[in-house]
């Protein structure tokens, strides 16, 4: 009797479950450039991870992600996101454009990176995890280089609030007479009220300032 109550109650919360999601289909405008698979709630299935190119007005970045699980032989829309990818068009050489995203230790993480001008490069590492019902920030890693100058990395662990600044600089071998600012190094724990779920996060908008500096950087 126990083992039917179990089915019967297993059955129909995957009923309601599949009904609270709606069917995945790619319109006819989209074009897929990215696709990768991955357990991310921990039930021992994949869930699919698919980015597209868009050409929709309201698409903020022109470009998104949807996150789809198998439910009943079927695909179904578990989150969507237009804001976390940049656009094709982003940057100084859009051609030069990197972007990766890998499910790993049951996490998504999305991995970007495009010139800001001819010579200086920004690299971003996000990574969601999902829990409490939602997909949410739990880290980053931010590097901005340049070819000979410097190479900033900054990474957070919004879990622990572990933050750490490593800025390297170098000599350019130019011949000009530029002073090189000393190399700076910090780690630091930060306390965040909470974690920021996928969809309210905005890339870039976020301040964490340094402790005993002037410094500051977002993410």
């Amino acid at each position: 009797m126990e083992k039917l109550l179990f089915f019967i109650t297993l059955t129909l919360s995957s009923f309601l479950y599949s009904q609270e999601l709606k069917n995945f289909a790619v319109p006819k405008t989209y074009e897929k450039i990215l696709e990768t698979k991955g357990d991310l709630d921990k039930d021992g299935k994949d869930e699919i991870a698919m980015i597209f190119n868009t050409n929709l007005r309201e698409e903020v970045s022109g470009r998104k992600l949807y996150i789809l699980k198998h439910v009943n032989g079927k695909l179904k829309i578990w989150q969507e996101n237009s804001t976390l990818i940049f656009d094709s068009k982003e940057g100084f050489y859009p051609s030069e454009n990197k972007l990766e995203v890998i499910i790993k230790n049951n996490s998504l993480n999305i991995l970007q990176s495009y010139y800001t001008n001819s010579r200086h490069s920004d690299t971003a590492k996000y990574t969601f995890r999902f829990q409490n019902g939602d997909f949410y920030l739990i880290g980053a890693s931010i590097r901005f280089d340049d070819p000979c100058e410097f190479n900033f990395k900054n990474e957070v662990n919004f879990s622990t609030g572990k933050v750490i600044i490593d800025n390297k600089f170098s000599d350019c071998d130019d011949s000009s007479d530029r002073k090189i600012p000393e190399n700076y190094y910090k780690e630091f724990t930060h306390e965040f009220p909470k974690l920021i779920n996928m969809n309210d996060f905005r890339i870039g908008v976020n301040e964490i300032k340094i402790p005993n500096s002037t410094k500051s950087f977002n993410y």
